[in-house]
Order: structure tokens, then sequence, then C-alpha cells
């Protein structure tokens, strides 16, 4: 499939769910006749690969099927099958995913990459074996981002949605005291603990499969953290201030929002106002927004 730069990780997590040998994302060019080079169009092709099997009818139904409700969110193209011979697509996966610059002073980098070439920047390995969140999508650069100018050095963070744990990772890369990743897919929360792993973190994380309800039921003083993260859709976000996202944040603690699309942010920052928050700033690319708020008390 092809589709924007801002929904390409949006449809792999959804890809994601029903294949078991991962999803590639490459840029899409076009040969620039003056310059003699291939340029990005800015556009993404998302592949996902299926085994040619017993189960293929029924795996592309549910496909299909998952990317129709996406696309009445955000409109999509179609998706096309092309018969392809069995190759290496780990080592296909490698040629196109490279370190990536964020901030002032972040560096996402593959899992197969040696970390010295982090040089000075906080290094965040990542093994982009399932696509939840590997740090190329707008929405997530833009957490990464907020998360590394608002801070949460010596603070609990509960990140809730945290799909590949990347911005887990970043909280304890910038000197958070307790960290806990919450995520209803168990495939996320796997390649969370994996991930946390290549970081050394493995016991500086909680990664755990729950919902809102249940981390709101915890006994282990991570029901409420001064710092939040949810970088998740906007209507979820939306329907999860009225089960108590709001008694996730501390007293004058800072919730980060992401997945919200430019005109969704107003109906955000609606649900969000009667539970005693305030915009404090909004992050920009493309048409993603972060809201970064404040809750007054």
């Amino acid at each position: 499939m092809v589709c924007s730069g801002e929904l390409a990780e949006v449809v792999a997590e959804t890809f994601a769910r029903f294949v078991p040998d991962g999803v590639v994302i490459n840029s899409v060019t076009c040969f620039d006749q003056e310059a003699y080079e291939q340029r990005p169009t800015g556009e993404m092709q998302v592949v996902a690969y299926l085994p040619r099997d017993t189960e293929l009818p029924a795996t592309k139904a549910k496909l299909e099927e998952a990317i129709w409700h996406l696309s009445t969110i955000c409109p999509l193209s179609s998706l096309s099958y092309r018969l392809i011979q069995n190759q290496d697509w780990m080592a296909e996966w490698k040629k196109h995913y490279q370190p990536l610059l964020l901030g002032k002073n972040l560096i996402v980098l593959p899992a197969w990459v040696d970390e010295t070439i982090a040089g000075d920047r906080l290094p965040i390995r990542i093994s982009p074996d399932m696509a939840f969140g590997t740090g190329t999508h707008p929405s997530t650069q833009l957490c990464m981002i907020a998360l590394e100018k608002y801070g949460c050095e010596g603070k609990n963070v509960i990140d809730i949605g945290s799909g590949s744990g990347i911005l887990s990772i970043e909280a304890v890369r910038l000197g958070a005291d307790r960290v806990l990743g919450v995520d209803i897919e168990s495939d996320a929360v796997l390649s969370a603990r994996r991930n946390a792993e290549l970081n050394g973190m493995q016991k500086s994380i909680l990664f755990e499969e729950g919902s809102l309800s249940e981390t709101l039921s915890r006994k282990d003083g991570l029901n409420q953290a001064p710092v939040v993260l949810a970088n998740i859709l906007a209507h979820i976000l939306i329907a999860m201030f009225g089960e108590g996202l709001a008694e996730t944040v501390s007293p004058h603690g800072l919730l980060i929002m992401g997945g919200i699309l430019d005109h969704q942010a107003q109906a955000v920052l609606e649900a969000a106002s009667p539970h005693g928050f305030k915009l404090v700033e909004t992050f920009k690319d493309g048409d993603w927004v972060v809201l970064v708020l404040k809750k007054e008390s």
C-alpha cells in the first residue's frame, strides 16, 4: 500500500497484527531529471509479507477489514497483492532502516548498528521486528521531542499504549525514576520488553499488557505519575477521558498526547478541559500534532 508519510506507521502497525514476518516501510521516490537522482515524493510504501498457505484467504480478509476500519478515519488506497519468491526479508529491511536524529540530543538506532555512532546523543535502540512504533512516524517523533523538552528526570512516567516501548526507553534515558508501559496488544508488550533488553533497561521499565482501568487499579504507586504519555489515536484519547485518563496524571503533572490529526486537536482539547487540563504547547508536523497539557490541580 502507498500512503502519506504521516499515515505510514499507523498502516504498518495494522499490517503487523496479521503477518508473522514483519513489515517494511519504503520511501517512494521519483527520478529528478535536472539533479539526475532519485528524490523522495513524501509518500511511503508499506509492505507486508504473507505466507502462501491455507490461512492466506482468511488472513487477507482480516487485513482488508482492518484497513477498511482505518480508512473510515483517514482515507487510504486499496490493498494490492503480488506473488514473490522467498528472500531474507530482515536483510532487506536493514537496508532501509537507518539511524534517526531527533530533538537536540536523541538518536534512534536500529538494533544491528554499533551504538558508538551515537556520539554525545542519547541512544535509543529499537529492533523493528514488529512495527509498533519504530520512531519513523511524525507523531512518535513529536512525542519524543516534547518529552525531551519538558523532561522527566527523577519522576515516575506512565506510557499508555507503549507499543515498541520507544517513549518509555527515552524516559529512562532522560533520567526518569520508575516507568510503566502498558499496551492492550500482547505482541507489542513482547516487542517492548525485547527493546528494553537491547537498551539494558529490563529492570528499569515495567511493561505490561493491560487497559486503562487496570492501570488505575494498581497498588504499587504507578497508577498515577507526574508525566503521562499517550501516543494512540484521537478518538481513543477522547474516549479515555471518560474512562479516567485524567486520574493517571498527578496534580500539576503533564500529559503528552499524540496520534492526533490537526483537525482533531480541538475535540481532544475539549475532552480534556473539564478534567482540569490546560494546553501548554502544540507540536506539529504535517497533518499530525502532539499536545502537551498541564493538570491545573
